[in-house]
């Protein structure tokens, strides 16, 4: 079983049984967690874990959760309330199906399951490392991270934000959890702290060039491959990097930030073959 699928079927282990009066939440929570994507999050705790000499089934309850928390904040994003959005990764949105009432209690329930799925395994042996690892997580979707991220986001729309403005909004709304699932596969497996701040950089690095392929694609990609709308940047005035700088400098920046990436790496004694590679194709991605 590839590591992909291992994490496809762990994600559904943990949804909770729908043999319930609130079914129509759980089918809700399972509609968007299983949805599909690039399990980019996931990935990067149990490679980073790997790498540092953890076993990856002991990570996999902090790869499940920093998605279900990826999934939450998608959830909400679509709502009218933010950025309107009709379709994710090629269907209807959540509360296109479910509601908006159903749609924002599914985000509420997806958070708190993340924390739940986090702790699951905890022992006495591995309880200061999961304990670590989930205070790192709290703090990188909160208002310090991800929520703060959004907020600058939403307070900027229809703004000519410089790109400093820019630069901090991305490194909270996307890069923060990007940032968080490297440094806790490093945690649980009782990673140095040069190892852990290698893995940082190398989520800071991946995060930022992320943001900026998404701007890119937002111009460039069709719409049904890309599985949300395009355009909806300049429709919703939002200064992206691709206004600020043009598609020849964020290409560039990019390609620098991935080497950046790379770069950090050496850091790191054991194979980082996949971790490279899966910062090449995310540079190279078109949807």
């Amino acid at each position: 079983m590839s590591l992909n699928e291992k994490i496809e079927k762990a994600l559904r282990d943990y949804l909770p049984d729908n043999d319930c009066l609130e079914k129509n939440l759980i089918s809700s929570m399972e509609y968007s967690l299983t949805a599909g994507g690039k399990r980019i999050r996931p990935v990067l705790v149990l490679e980073f874990c790997r790498l540092c000499g953890g076993n990856i089934d002991d990570a996999m309850p902090l790869a499940c959760a920093v998605e279900m928390i990826h999934t939450y904040s998608l959830v909400h994003d679509d709502l009218p309330c933010m950025d309107n959005d009709d379709f994710r990764r090629g269907k209807p949105s959540n509360h296109k199906v479910y509601g908006e009432d159903i749609a924002l209690l599914c985000g509420d329930a997806l958070q708190a399951l993340a924390f739940k799925t986090a702790t699951s395994n905890i022992t006495p042996d591995n309880a200061y490392n999961v304990a670590r690892a989930v205070n790192n997580l709290a703090a990188y979707c909160g208002a310090d991270g991800m929520v703060g991220g959004q907020v600058i986001d939403l307070e900027n729309e229809g703004k000519a934000s410089g790109i400093e403005i820019l630069k901090e909004m991305d490194s909270k709304k996307t890069g923060a959890i990007i940032k968080s699932a490297c440094e806790m596969g490093c945690i649980m497996a009782g990673a140095s702290d040069e190892e852990i701040a290698s893995a940082a950089e190398f989520g800071e690095s991946i995060g930022l060039a992320f943001q900026i392929q998404d701007d890119i694609l937002d111009v460039t990609a069709d719409q049904g491959r890309l599985g949300k709308p395009v355009g909806s940047d300049k429709e919703n005035e939002k200064s992206t990097y691709v206004t600020l700088l043009g598609l020849d400098k964020c290409r560039e920046m990019v390609a620098c930030l991935t080497e950046s990436a790379i770069n950090s790496l050496s850091t790191f004694k054991g194979d980082v073959t996949a971790l490279k590679q899966l910062a090449l194709s995310l540079a190279k991605r078109d949807y």
